[in-house]
């Protein structure tokens, strides 16, 4: 990895399990198995990214449980506890023309269609009918507002994405 490669984070490393080494993973992934399809993995320790490799996994409930190379005793799986899985960009699937990585969405200045700036997307909630975007007005909006709450509805709200120039086009009142 280059040192100005930053990996996605895919999930986290939970509790220990057992006393083998074996470490509770939450994932992110819309699936909790499909962390696994991902390797190598990038573990953050002390704000610095370091490259693992599974070497074993399973369900355990409705969870899955990992073992990590070079990890063998219960007390090196709990120096691990809450550090922050990642990959590399590349190693995620590209997606269809019309579809994004909520990670491509962050950042981006929200425009509606009069050309009005909303403000920039500083984060995106899955609420389980539709993401929103969470939406952090300029610092002198006119309307007063501090941040906005869009659905993320493609052809309702949101109708262009324009990843190039960092912009989504909605249709939404500024004093909304």
């Amino acid at each position: 990895m280059s040192s100005n490669q930053q990996p996605v984070v895919v999930g986290k490393i939970g509790s220990t399990y057992g006393v083998k080494g074996w470490m509770k993973i939450t994932a992110y992934t819309d699936s909790v198995e499909g962390i696994f399809d991902y390797s190598p993995w990038f573990l953050k320790e002390h704000g610095e990214w370091r490259e693992v490799k599974v070497s074993q996994w399973r369900f355990h409930g409705k969870a899955v449980v990992a073992e990590l190379e070079g990890v063998s005793n219960r007390e090196q799986a709990q120096m691990l506890t809450n550090c922050e899985i990642g990959i590399l960009a590349e190693q995620m699937p590209e997606l269809p023309e019309d579809e994004f990585y909520w990670r491509d969405l962050i950042g981006c200045e929200v425009l509606n269609t009069k050309g009005y700036n909303l403000g920039k997307v500083d984060q995106i909630l899955e609420t389980g009918s539709n993401d929103v975007l969470m939406v952090k007005a300029n610092a002198k909006d006119a309307f007063g507002k501090t941040e906005r709450m869009i659905p993320y509805l493609p052809d309702q709200f949101v109708l262009e994405v324009k990843l190039s120039e960092k912009q989504i086009i909605v249709d939404w009142d500024p004093d909304f």
